[in-house]
């Protein structure tokens, strides 16, 4: 058998439906494409390679999925910290938006999130932000992939005037990425608060036509279950279950503020739930119940928020946290253990976006997405169990090779297609025009 690229690790997680430890294997890759797994010593004789790449010490996993974040607020990291969310929201952060945010803080925003996500071993990312055709731009040019989100909010800023603007613009950069092989689109009104019911309305029936998710951030703090009942005499999960967006397409974000009912609902639908622990931890949003949604049948995905609430784009530490409070939330030691927690940042993160038979998993036919850690380090040292190590104590400076589409786009920790000096000019830059005003 022949492979472009042939690589030999100590541990693979490849993340399939038996959760298997592989040691000693090889993964063989040609055309961007996962060829075989097989163990290492058979894949020295039966496997001609053109590169043949060994990593001892070294765990190879699926690339990470980042299911929710703002990657352009890079540059807000810290800008305003140790606030409740709507005062966070509505005194700094809109008000900041209003005043900064055109395209060329969209662009250094996200190369800086994009570095830091790569040398963190993500290699999709779900967006929600302002002039998302620049996101995805820089992605699409750091080798990246990413789902990025149609943004909609009732009110103008920088980027549109109404929500119409804002679905044209959408729909317009859904055309342009139609078949791109690393950028992908969903709508991504950004909040039960921020949407009336009308627009609602139009990209339900928008997002049904062109087979794309909603994005959306819901139940994520008790203002914003008060605020719904006093509005339209319901909580916000039923008032978007009567507007028909409860389903299968739903990437719910934060989920904090749940009952019984609404966790029976989102499992007989279908609907996704994305989980930021250390957010909703920084911004006392709540507790989102991921060892009920679980059992319950619901699929849950990781996301880190943006940085200016978490302040990290780094992932393995999200899923320490994710795994620590679902133990303490759920009053047992045994709930969301450590291989439950890195399928809710791969293939769980796949399937939300859609994207799971292409990536989530390390399996013959799909994308060579993959990341290696080097756990010859103290912290991770003795080692026992490749999955207990990487999600309990592993370090995102671990991460040294990353693979997109069988690309290598960080090599021995350094990107291959990111100026990291130029980027962290950029932002120190942006860091004193922010710090002025």
């Amino acid at each position: 058998m022949h492979a472009e690229l042939l690589i030999h690790a100590d541990w693979m997680l490849p993340v399939d439906p038996q959760n298997r430890q592989l040691d000693g294997h090889a993964i063989a890759i040609t055309a961007g494409r996962i060829s075989a797994i097989l163990p290492s010593a058979e894949a020295r004789l039966s496997i001609t390679a053109e590169r043949v790449i060994e990593l001892p010490g070294h765990l190879l996993i699926p690339g990470l999925i980042n299911a929710h974040t703002h990657a352009a607020m890079t540059l807000m990291r810290g800008l305003a910290d140790d606030l409740p969310l709507m005062t966070w929201l509505h005194d700094h952060i809109w008000p900041a938006e209003q005043r900064w945010v055109e395209t060329g803080f969209v662009g250094d925003g996200t190369r800086l999130a994009v570095l830091e996500m790569l040398r963190g071993g993500i290699t999709c990312y779900n967006d929600m932000y302002f002039f998302p055709e620049v996101t995805a731009q820089v992605t699409a040019e750091a080798g990246m992939r990413a789902v990025i989100g149609m943004i909609l909010v009732d009110f103008p800023t920088n980027y549109a005037a109404d929500a119409d603007a804002y679905i044209a613009k959408g729909l317009a950069m859904h055309a342009h990425y139609r078949d791109h092989p690393l950028i992908r689109v969903a709508f991504a009104p950004h909040s039960p608060y921020a949407v009336s019911d009308a627009p609602f309305q139009r990209i339900r029936a928008l997002a049904d036509e062109l087979e794309v998710p909603i994005h959306i951030h819901l139940h994520e703090s008790r203002d914003e279950i008060r605020q719904s009942l006093q509005q339209y005499g319901e909580r916000p999960i039923a008032r978007l279950d009567q507007l028909g967006l409860i389903g299968p397409g739903l990437v719910a974000v934060h989920m904090t503020q749940l009952e019984d009912e609404e966790i029976r609902l989102l499992a007989a639908t279908g609907a996704h739930v994305v989980h930021c622990p250390e957010s909703n931890l920084k911004l006392a949003s709540g507790f989102c119940p991921v060892a009920a949604l679980s059992d319950a049948g619901v699929q849950v995905a990781i996301g880190t928020d943006g940085a200016a609430s978490n302040n990290d784009l780094n992932l393995i530490g999200e899923m320490r946290t994710a795994a620590l409070l679902g133990k303490g939330v759920a009053g047992s030691a045994a709930a969301l253990p450590a291989s439950e927690v890195l399928r809710m940042a791969t293939i769980n993160g796949a399937r939300a976006l859609g994207l799971d038979s292409e990536i989530g998993s390390l399996e013959p036919g799909k994308s060579a997405d993959l990341v290696a850690l080097d756990l010859r380090d103290s912290h991770t040292q003795p080692l026992y169990n490749p999955v207990s190590q990487l999600v309990y104590a592993a370090d995102q400076h671990q991460v040294r090779q990353v693979w997109i589409r069988g690309q290598q786009v960080l090599r021995d920790g350094q990107p291959t297609r990111l100026d990291a000096e130029q980027i962290l000019a950029s932002a120190q830059a942006w860091g004193k025009r922010l710090a002025a005003t």
